[in-house]
């Protein structure tokens, strides 16, 4: 079965993952698969990271997915133009058979996850199959569907999660104890594998087993909102009704979650610490980021709180006001996202105390590296906000009844590295 096989009347019964012919790196035309891989574009800081990915690699994938011109149409060209050089040059082949991959990341601390990769048919969040638990913004979603256009490629997966019953599962570790396709590991102490599924009888096991789950997108609901813009745009049956996926079964690999922090910019920490006078206690901490975290952790327990960061210390917000979030907080949400340290952050702190839009790039940006947040607010004299991670049964519940958390809420990972397959759509 491929992408084109599927009706447009038909509805979706449940996760439907198809083979696909990998694009993958020859590596004898690199210098080392690590130095051509990538974190996700989203996940890249900004400009320190993307100059230390161009200058691994003369073909790192961030020449892809993070192109760079003067103007969107510009760089979207020259992700194109790119793409089609590398495979003229042979930098990039496509597999001889469609496949499913198994793809495992693995490090010294005994992080082991592996999951599935394959095209994933495109559904609308009201089908119950592929669950959303942020909101996008627009702006994002229209660069990413101008670049997929431009590509005419999915250039990397998005992640998602399903509590599985072990038969996908069951395939994914046989398949491990194989010989890998390719290995490498990368500079974060991650060693990535990859093997691939082309057994037909294996694939129909694989899909079977995945044929009455719904999964939540752990990481990528951007990319997921342009794979449903892009669909839309395509008559179907199109390869547009499909997008590229890795499937992890959190019953056999759970994975980790943590927060994404914000970055204001043009907000000196002593202008917000002078805004939120009198609305929650603030605390000052001058100790290592390590100790600081360990004080937010300890705080969230209690309720809200934050640590705010630019200045050469810590600032920890807590204890809010009850009237202050009565007044801010939509009362029309279920507790559990009323409650949500991001549901304050930006219903409270951004939008009512210091009047930062959430969707303005020159205002504010979102990065997952906590120590990286801090270094680029001293060094810009703006505020860092840095947040306590949600757990995920919290997210799943919320995303089971339809509630939207707040934008960039989560990070789950360890997320796939960018680079070792792509889907080219014409091949």
């Amino acid at each position: 079965m491929n992408s084109a096989g599927h009706s447009e009347a038909t509805a979706p019964r449940g996760l439907e993952l198809t083979p696909f012919r990998g694009l993958r790196y020859d590596p004898d035309r690199v210098g080392s698969l690590a130095a051509v891989t990538s974190p996700p574009y989203d996940v890249v800081v900004r400009p320190d990271g993307l100059h230390h990915l161009q200058d691994a690699d003369p073909h790192n994938i961030v020449r892809l997915i993070l192109p760079q011109a003067t103007t969107a149409g510009a760089r979207n060209e020259q992700a194109a133009d790119t793409l089609r050089r590398w495979l003229a040059e042979g930098v990039l082949k496509t597999d001889a058979v469609p496949a499913l991959y198994v793809y495992e990341q693995r490090h010294a601390d005994g992080m082991l996850q592996r999951g599935l990769i394959g095209t994933l048919r495109v559904s609308e969040p009201s089908a119950g199959v592929v669950l959303p638990h942020e909101d996008v913004m627009p702006h994002i979603v229209a660069d990413r569907a101008a670049l997929m256009r431009a590509t005419r490629a999915n250039l990397e997966p998005l992640l998602l999660t399903y509590r599985g019953d072990g038969t996908a599962t069951e395939a994914v570790e046989r398949t491990a104890d194989r010989p890998p396709l390719l290995s490498t590991t990368t500079e974060d102490g991650f060693s990535h594998s990859l093997w691939s599924i082309t057994d037909p009888a294996e694939v129909a096991r694989v899909q079977a087993g995945l044929a009455h789950h719904q999964a939540l997108i752990a990481d990528g609901h951007h990319r997921w909102a342009t794979y449903l813009r892009l669909r839309a745009e395509h008559a179907s049956p199109s390869p547009w009704d499909d997008g590229l996926v890795l499937l992890v079964d959190t019953a056999r690999h759970p994975l980790r979650v943590r927060a994404i922090h914000r970055l204001l910019h043009g907000l000196p920490v002593a202008e917000a610490l002078a805004a939120v006078e009198g609305l929650f206690r603030v605390q000052r901490l001058e100790v290592p980021l390590p100790r600081a975290l360990d004080a937010l952790a300890d705080a969230t327990a209690g309720g809200n709180a934050f640590l705010l960061a630019g200045d050469g210390a810590f600032h920890l917000l807590d204890r809010p006001d009850p009237a202050l979030l009565a007044r801010t907080v939509p009362a029309d949400r279920p507790r559990a996202w009323r409650a949500l340290d991001a549901t304050v952050l930006h219903a409270t702190l951004l939008d009512h105390v210091w009047h930062v839009p959430e969707d303005d790039p020159a205002r504010i940006t979102y990065i997952h590296d906590t120590a990286a947040t801090v270094e680029k607010a001293e060094r810009d004299a703006g505020t860092a906000v840095l947040l306590h991670p949600v757990h995920e049964e919290v997210v799943r519940d919320l995303a089971r009844q339809g509630v939207m958390m707040p934008r960039k809420s989560t990070s789950f990972g360890p997320k796939p590295a960018s680079g070792l397959v792509l889907r080219a759509l014409d091949l």
